[in-house]
């Protein structure tokens, strides 16, 4: 059981995760991604006349949410039964940070704002409720998440995917670059 607490290398989690949507779409032509739940769990638990919640949830919404349920349990279970891993990076990532003199990886964030101490402060609370905003604001515009376009939408060869996943990748580059220095 020790292979199941160390991290999978590359060249076999990946094509898991690419033989698991290839399954998905021949079984039942089923799309994976996970922040559609977030609308299906809306649209069930929340009565109101939102338009974005006014369809019939349990039609679209049923699997992806069994199997949401099945990925917080297998956590569980996981934790449970393996107890909590010491994950570190691989030697490869290792020696790549300690190229670019990063030790440590604590400073790679700023404490302010990505602690829980930082969270109670004016600066931490506001990046994490817009940043929460936004990024929720996003998945709901793109139609899907980072992992959903990029692992299925690019896989399928679908175009506004393609232009998303370009999207999240120029903002993630300007945000690390220029907005976060700015900040902090």
């Amino acid at each position: 059981m020790a292979f199941l607490t160390q991290p999978w290398p590359w060249f076999v989690a990946g094509p898991i995760i690419g033989l698991t949507v290839g399954a998905l779409l021949l079984i039942g032509n089923k799309p994976f991604g996970i922040s559609s739940n977030l609308r299906h769990l809306c649209a069930a638990l929340t009565p109101g006349s939102v338009d974005l919640f006014q369809y019939d949830w349990r039609s679209p919404g049923a699997w992806n949410l069994s199997f949401l349920a099945g990925t917080v349990l297998g956590g569980l279970i996981a934790w449970r039964v393996l107890g909590i891993p010491d994950v570190s990076l691989a030697p490869r990532a290792q020696h790549a940070l300690y190229g670019l003199g990063l030790h440590d990886l604590r400073g790679l964030a700023p404490l302010e704002v990505f602690s829980w101490r930082g969270l109670l402060t004016l600066k931490g609370f506001v990046s994490i409720v817009v940043g929460g905003f936004l990024v929720g604001f996003g998945t709901a515009y793109a139609g899907g998440c980072t992992s959903g376009h990029a692992i299925f939408g690019l896989s399928t060869f679908q175009r506004p995917s393609l232009v998303a996943v370009a999207g999240f990748f120029v903002g993630g580059l300007v945000a690390t670059f220029w907005i976060v220095p700015w900040l902090f």
